[in-house]
């Protein structure tokens, strides 16, 4: 391991191939916060890398061989967007500084040569806005976990829903114990392209498609006799199941959980539509399924009336996946 490399923890990292510089700069900061130093832009990118996770400022000289400065604070911009950046030269290059601040490459212009002081100052206020940026993001993780609960458990509010409507609000015990069997990850959100108030009107619109889907689906399936409901479920499935003398085998437990993992702008498929009517059809003629891991599958078995659902029991269906 180089010098430049032997830092366990910067927390600022300056970027610049004339050795005089890195000397200057690492002396002048030193005393405020860990420096680790890289001689060009691939270096950076590696340093960077390597230690993106308690990096919280970027200096980087402009010209170096190889390439330009801003193309590294682009690079920090996209892959590590918390970091401040900031962009130093000898050189009056207005052309690319200009580009770099319209791009919302940096932070901060610094011209050489530096003034001690003034550097030292210009570092202090990097690390305050290091820190407020830091606070801001926690704060921003910790909202979007909140609205995603919130949204998890609007889902399986709805779910049961669409259940109740049907007469049979214990097939949502069903629902959820297939669920529970697989595996669940709560969606993800994306609010660059939505807020709060455009999800809840996303969510109610895609609820009601699903629920008007379930319901043809449903009535399919009264209309038709007596079945064989582990052989329709084998149907509905598709290339998911596998039906055999023991039960039906489900080979990827995703088909069973589209509901609550899928995106808001995402519509809910024919064929997870059918999956619910199948469960709702089943409690309605007092049968449930029940759910046993097989390696990297799982054994879907025909069992008798599922569980009713109470109020006290959804409650503890939401905070088990929570």
């Amino acid at each position: 391991m180089s010098d430049r490399e032997n830092v366990e923890s910067p927390v600022i990292l300056f970027v610049d191939d004339e050795a005089t510089a890195v000397k200057y700069f690492q002396r002048a900061i030193g005393s405020l916060a860990p420096v680790a130093t890289a001689g060009s832009v691939e270096e950076g990118k590696r340093m960077l890398e390597a230690h993106g996770d308690t990096i919280k400022v970027l200096v980087s000289d402009q010209r170096m061989p190889g390439a330009y400065g801003n193309e590294l604070l682009e690079f920090a911009k996209d892959k590590y967007p918390n970091v401040v950046r900031i962009l130093t030269t000898a050189y009056a290059e207005i052309e690319h500084m200009v580009e770099a601040v319209n791009q919302g490459q940096i932070y901060r212009y610094l011209q050489k040569p530096w003034e001690i002081t003034a550097l030292r100052m210009e570092m202090k206020q990097a690390l305050a806005m290091a820190n407020l940026v830091g606070e801001h993001s926690q704060l921003l993780r910790e909202k979007i976990m909140v609205r995603r609960h919130q949204l998890f458990a609007n889902r399986i509010g709805g779910a049961y829903a669409i259940c109740a409507a049907a007469g049979q609000g214990a097939a949502l015990e069903i629902y959820l114990r297939a669920a529970n069997a697989v595996g669940l990850e709560m969606p993800e959100l994306d609010w660059v392209k939505m807020d709060y108030a455009d999800l809840v009107s996303v969510e109610a619109f895609r609820l009601q498609a699903f629920q008007a889907a379930v319901g043809q689906a449903l009535s399919a399936l009264e209309g038709g006799a007596q079945q064989d409901m582990l052989a329709v479920l084998g149907r509905v499935l598709g290339g998911s199941a596998k039906h055999g003398p023991d039960g039906l085998l489900v080979l990827d437990g995703k088909v069973l959980v589209e509901y609550f993992e899928s995106a808001s702008d995402k519509p809910v498929s024919a064929q997870h539509a059918e999956w619910l009517a199948v469960l709702i059809w089943l409690d309605r003629h007092g049968m449930s399924l029940q759910f046993a891991q097989e390696g990297e599958a799982w054994r879907c078995t025909l069992a008798g009336a599922a569980e009713p659902m109470t109020e006290a029991r959804l409650a503890a269906w939401v905070d088990n996946f929570m």
